[in-house]
């Protein structure tokens, strides 16, 4: 696997290696120790996958206390995917990083404990896969507004399906309860 640096601390992108032939392809999705090399190394508790049309918007969601760290990919069709650091303190503060996902590039995406996470849908459809390092605290989950200005994602979709808590969500400057830089 390639493993690349982003812009924002602690975020990467993975390259994982496919092999393939006329018959299709092999991928390894996860292996712990080579995960474990580049600071991925907390046990995986829970893996989701959601399906979603074209425009769905997801987000910008993360969990504080129980803070979630999450391994994404996309199994089928292509999502613009969206790691913002929200760490109080952090350097990177209301920097994001955005990465195209899709069933062709089979691309990861690591978006640390800290980082409040979101997609919007590409392709007709999409089928979209995380492992997660902490369970789902749904008293502790915490939503950006998915437009915030002053994080400036520019997600290539006019419009967006959202759901009503994330279309209603509070800005970054106006969220309480924000994981601290080194301390997530």
């Amino acid at each position: 696997m390639r493993v690349i640096a982003t812009d924002v601390s602690d975020v990467l992108v993975i390259d994982p290696k496919l092999f393939g032939d006329q018959r299709g392809f092999f991928l390894e999705t996860y292996q712990s120790t080579r995960y474990a090399e580049h600071g991925i190394s907390r046990p995986f508790v829970q893996d989701n996958l959601s399906r979603s049309a074209y425009g769905v918007l997801r987000g910008l969601h993360l969990q504080n206390p129980m803070a979630q760290g999450k391994l994404v990919s996309v199994m089928r069709g292509r999502v613009l995917d969206v790691a913002v650091d929200v760490r109080i303190g952090s350097p990177y503060f209301g920097r994001h990083v955005a990465v195209e996902l899709s069933e062709e590039n089979r691309r990861q995406l690591w978006v640390p404990r800290g980082f409040a996470h979101g997609f919007v849908v590409l392709s007709e459809t999409a089928d979209f896969f995380y492992k997660c390092d902490e369970f789902y605290h749904p008293k502790d989950e915490i939503v950006v507004r998915w437009d915030d200005p002053a994080i400036g994602i520019k997600w290539g979709v006019e419009n967006p399906s959202l759901a009503v808590r994330d279309a209603a969500a509070p800005l970054l400057s106006e969220v309480k309860n924000l994981p601290v830089y080194g301390q997530v």
